[in-house]
């Protein structure tokens, strides 16, 4: 994945990124799971970078499954920007 096409899902819990990894594969899309970058404040080590064509469909799984997120992210210049 191109990582300028990337979009990054940061948790609170090691539970709910586990929980939309199986969610987001069975869906089909494309994920990474890396670890949470420094410049992101999340209660979770592990975040979950996905292709940015796929935001809409991620956000319908995200709410109708109440996976607790604690932000998507779009990486900035150096920093990462909270977009939902």
């Amino acid at each position: 994945m191109v990582e300028s096409n990337l979009l990054l899902i940061a948790f609170d819990s090691t539970q709910q990124a586990l929980r939309a990894e199986m969610l987001l594969e069975y869906a089909d899309i494309e994920i990474d799971i890396c670890p949470t970058p420094k410049e992101i404040t999340a209660g979770c080590a592990l975040s979950i970078h996905f292709p940015l064509e796929d935001l809409n469909t991620v956000q319908q799984i995200i709410v109708q499954e109440n996976v607790e997120v604690r932000g998507i992210f779009e990486k900035a210049e150096h920093d990462y920007k909270l977009i939902d």
